[in-house]
């Protein structure tokens, strides 16, 4: 079975190593060694000065919007994993979507202002496979309202936005640390801001409250991760560099063979920005010709997927809203398999199998 992702698996050894020191120091969990050591190593690598490695990337969405005490509406994009909306349900907050551009992905910052009311709190935006948001945009329409900006960045790790770490932007960035991303920690997020006040409150958030062993000053959850999970960010950041590379290389393979096919493409924002190729997802031309290939692909014990699909605008737990955009790209939009130890010779199987199925 060739699945749509598998993790990357640092060699056993090194995973061992570390595991043997937990073992001896018998601190498993609770801000242990290995955490604050992630932690500090990730602020290096990201050029960041500011961060908390949390359980999990949906985590980290639910303490962005309690540590920036959002009530009412908060705007959003309907294309996204549906973590993205229901952190804001969870949280007794309304999403209010606006549709996204039909050639970014991304939710359309053109769109913004028009779904703004007296209730609008916050803007919640997903850098969509890790391409880039309209930031300068978003970031002004937010400052000119009053407005408070999350960014989910679960797919962005390694990107850059005009020469910065894209999880340096927003009042606080979030991200996924799940096994299936270019990082991974097996499970595990992170939060990310530039304002030690935010942080302050956000450390209180993801331990309980406790200000000392006795003390609590606030209201807060057990979002803490274990030194097992810090271990293997540890060991897979020594790889990181081969890994973006490796997905690079994979992705402009697919591409180059792909085009003039009749498929659509996702537009990566801004040239100068860096990207990480975390996903390769293809538009089809209407949603039977994306299940012939689907099909095709499961045939061969393929596994591409519908990502993302449906549109969240129509959640049976939301208040129903027309995206019309987001209908469309997601009824026909499909990623295909990529992970580190993809061999081109798959890759290509892959290729011709789409590349034969849509000539009939």
């Amino acid at each position: 079975m060739i699945q749509v992702t598998k993790p990357f698996l640092p060699p056993f050894e090194e995973y061992q190593q570390y595991i043997q020191d937990v073992w001896s120091r018998n601190w498993l969990t609770n801000n242990g060694p290995l955490v604050n050591e992630l932690e500090l190593k990730l602020k290096r690598y990201l050029g960041l000065k500011h961060l908390l490695f949390l359980s999990n990337g949906t985590i980290a969405i639910q303490i962005a919007i309690k540590a920036l005490d959002l009530k009412g509406e908060i705007l959003t994009t309907p294309f996204s994993y549906v973590a993205t909306t229901s952190s804001i349900v969870w949280e007794q907050c309304k999403p209010v979507f606006v549709d996204i551009d039909k050639t970014t992905f991304n939710i359309d910052a053109e769109k913004l202002e028009a779904a703004i009311t007296p209730n609008t709190s916050a803007i919640l935006a997903t850098h969509v496979f890790g391409n880039p948001c309209a930031i300068d945009k978003i970031e002004a329409i937010a400052t000119k309202h009053g407005l408070k900006v999350i960014y989910d960045a679960a797919h962005s790790f390694g990107v850059e936005f005009n020469n910065e770490s894209v999880f340096s932007f927003g009042d606080i960035s979030t991200t996924s640390f799940h096994a299936t991303k270019l990082f991974h920690t097996i499970e595990g997020g992170a939060v990310f801001t530039t304002d030690p006040k935010i942080l302050k409150q956000m450390v209180f958030l993801r331990n309980f409250g406790h200000n000392g062993p006795e003390n609590f000053e606030s209201v807060g959850i057990n979002a803490k991760n274990s030194e097992m999970h810090a271990a293997m960010g540890l060991c897979n950041l020594n790889y990181i560099e081969q890994i973006l590379n490796k997905r690079k290389e994979q992705y402009h393979h697919y591409k180059d063979l792909l085009q003039g096919k009749g498929l659509q493409f996702q537009k990566i924002e801004g040239e100068t920005n860096k990207y990480n190729y975390a996903y390769f997802p293809m538009v089809f031309e209407n949603e039977a010709q994306l299940l012939k290939i689907k099909n095709a692909l499961e045939m061969q014990r393929i596994s591409p997927r519908r990502y993302f699909y449906p549109s969240l605008n129509t959640l049976n737990y939301i208040e129903q809203q027309e995206m019309p955009i987001s209908e469309r790209i997601s009824k026909r939009i499909l990623c295909l398999p990529v992970y580190h130890t993809m061999s081109k010779e798959v890759q290509d199987l892959i290729i011709r199998i789409v590349i034969r199925t849509l000539k009939y």
